[in-house]
C-alpha cells in the first residue's frame, strides 16, 4: 500500500511553532540488545530532546520497535546507557515505574481491556498507579476522550468500536497518565485504510501541543509533515538520520535509497 499521501490533503503543520527545547527527553549510549544469539540492536547512539518528533523507519526485522520498547523497559537492553528525562534505566523496578509514569505507549494492536468500558480503560491506570480518585481520573478521561474525538463512546465497549477509534481511544488511555513523551508502534500498520487519517490526525495535534514523540510508521507523508527528524534503521542498526526535507530528498546511504524507493514507489 502506498502510504506517502494518506495526509497529504491535511494543511501544512507549521513547525516554526513546534518548539524544541535544548533538554534532553531521552539520552541512549552504546545500547546494545541480544535475543538469545540474535544480535538485534547494535551500539545505538541517540539522543532526544524535549519537544522533538522522531520517526524511525526501516524494514522488517531491523530493530525499529525494540529500540523504542527498550526506552520503557519492555524490552530489556544488556549494555550501554538509556536515560529518559533524568533518570537511568536499570534491573531496579522503582526506576522502571518512575520511567514508565513518564512514558506513553501506544501499540499497533490497542491492547484495551475488551471487558472495561471506554471510560474505564482510560481510568485504571490514574486510579491503581497514580492513585488520582474516581471522579477526578474520568473528568481527565473525559477530557482526552474529548481531544481525540470520541466523548460520545465513553460507555462503549472496545468491541463496539471501529479499529480507528479504539487506536484513539489507546492514545487517549496514554494521556490520561500525562505523559512526557509518547511512543508510537506502527500505530496504523493493523487500521484499514480509512481510519488511518483520523489516528493520525489525532498525532498531529499532539506534536502541534509540543509533545516529545518516538513514532515507528510507514506512514511518510505523516514524517514529512510533523517530524523533526527521520531516523532510518537496518540490520539493528541506526544507518542515517536527516531532518525530513534533506532525508527523502538526498538521502546518503545507498541502503536508505532502496528503502525509499520500495516505500515511495519511485
Amino acid at each position: 500500500m502506498d502510504t506517502t499521501n494518506t495526509v497529504a490533503d491535511q494543511p501544512k503543520v507549521d513547525r516554526s511553532q513546534m518548539k524544541v527545547s535544548d533538554e534532553v527527553a531521552v539520552r541512549i549510549e552504546n545500547m546494545n540488545k541480544w535475543f538469545g544469539a540474535f544480535h538485534v540492536l547494535r551500539d545505538i547512539d541517540l539522543t532526544v530532546y524535549k519537544g522533538e518528533r522522531i520517526v524511525i523507519c526501516g524494514p522488517s526485522g531491523s530493530g525499529k520497535s525494540t529500540l523504542i520498547r527498550c526506552i520503557n523497559a519492555l524490552e530489556e537492553h544488556q549494555k550501554g546507557v538509556i536515560e529518559v528525562d533524568g533518570t537511568r534505566l536499570s534491573s531496579d523496578l522503582k526506576q522502571i515505574d518512575k520511567i514508565r509514569s513518564e512514558v506513553g505507549m501506544c501499540f499497533q494492536h490497542f491492547n484495551l481491556f475488551p471487558h472495561l468500558t471506554i471510560l474505564e480503560n482510560c481510568t485504571l491506570a490514574p486510579i491503581w498507579v497514580r492513585k488520582t480518585p474516581k471522579k477526578e481520573a474520568e473528568e481527565d478521561a473525559m477530557h482526552f476522550l474529548t481531544k481525540v474525538k470520541i466523548p460520545d463512546q465513553a460507555n462503549k465497549y472496545p468491541g463496539q468500536l471501529s479499529g480507528g477509534q479504539q487506536q484513539r481511544v489507546a492514545i487517549a488511555r496514554s494521556l490520561c497518565m500525562r505523559p512526557k513523551i509518547m511512543l508510537f508502534d506502527e500505530p496504523t500498520s493493523a487500521l484499514d485504510p480509512e481510519m488511518i487519517k483520523e489516528v493520525l490526525d489525532t498525532m498531529i495535534e499532539l506534536a502541534e501541543e509540543g509533545m516529545t514523540m518516538l513514532c515507528v510508521t510507514h506512514e511518510m507523508g505523516f514524517a514529512r509533515q510533523v517530524a523533526n527528524r527521520v531516523i532510518f534503521m537496518d540490520q539493528g542498526q541506526i544507518v542515517e538520520q536527516n531532518e525530513p526535507e534533506e532525508f527523502f530528498q538526498n538521502p546518503k546511504s545507498d541502503r536508505t535509497k532502496l528503502f525509499l524507493s520500495q516505500i515511495l514507489g519511485h
